[in-house]
């Protein structure tokens, strides 16, 4: 049973979503198709990360890759408080692309955890003006607070020579991947995606898990997840969305996004209203 709460408050920033937490819930792994920024409010959190399990304390910042497998879980029974904000890939590139950055589109954060005082108040200024208080100054005020953030981050916590998180797209696993993005709905076997790879069930379940980060099932689970979102964000009731996403029902839908981010269905749905 999750204990404290996770919301996600709407954010006046075009290609940005925010998370307000408060929680001991354990989170499994799982990856998000954005970048993620955020500063440890109270407590302490451990996450296996990229880079291996890390641990981030109260005015920590925290940070992940699109991609990036992760999970996440309070050092105590006390949890611990969080802000995040989720950044469209694109929105990241383009202030890489501003400042000269070559390999724009090989952007990654090096550090999960940084105890950067300059970071967590570029951090605070721009969550308070966009999610916080998004009414009380203009957009040009929100716009420069991102652009402030990203381009510190890009300056001091990235590098534009990432490394790919999965295998070439005419490798074995990729085309399994593959099948499971472009029809994450349509129910298939271990032996469906092992004879697209081209290999066992028993070489599918190692190697896709070895390279992606996660067994196909929960590969699985988290692309509909972010099909239900997409859905929802559109205005789809949610009944609507779970059923075209591949859940058995909307409980089953709230379940999984319950488990993967914390939030309910329709507090997302209210973020993006």
């Amino acid at each position: 049973m999750q204990r404290g709460r996770v919301l996600m408050p709407r954010c006046a920033l075009v290609g940005v979503e925010a998370t307000v937490a408060e929680t001991a819930h354990s989170f499994p792994r799982h990856s998000h198709d954005r970048y993620g920024i955020g500063v440890i409010v109270r407590g302490g959190h451990r996450s296996a990360s990229g880079c291996g399990v890390v641990e981030a304390r109260a005015n920590d910042a925290i940070m992940v890759n699109p991609g990036e497998v992760h999970d996440g879980s309070p050092l105590d029974e006390r949890g611990r408080a969080w802000r995040m904000m989720y950044v469209e890939p694109a929105l990241v590139e383009a202030a890489a692309r501003e400042l000269g950055e070559a390999g724009a589109r090989g952007i990654e954060l090096t550090r999960p955890v940084t105890h950067d005082p300059a970071l967590k108040l570029l951090f605070e200024r721009v969550f308070a003006v966009s999610v916080e208080a998004p009414r009380v100054l203009d957009n040009l005020v929100q716009e420069e607070g991102l652009l402030d953030l990203l381009g510190y981050l890009l300056r001091h916590h990235a590098t534009a020579n990432a490394r790919p998180r999965f295998a070439e797209a005419s490798s074995p696993v990729a085309r399994a991947k593959a099948r499971i993005d472009d029809d994450p709905v349509t129910p298939l076997t271990l032996a469906d995606l092992a004879r697209d790879a081209g290999m066992s069930r028993f070489q599918l379940l190692r190697s896709f898990a070895q390279q992606t980060g996660l067994p196909p099932h929960a590969y699985r689970m988290q692309r509909r997840v972010a099909l239900a979102r997409q859905l929802i964000a559109r205005g789809t009731p949610l009944a609507d969305a779970a059923a075209a996403a591949g859940f058995a029902d909307q409980s089953h839908m709230t379940r999984a996004f319950v488990r993967l981010l914390g939030v309910t269905p329709a507090n997302y749905a209210a973020a993006k209203a």
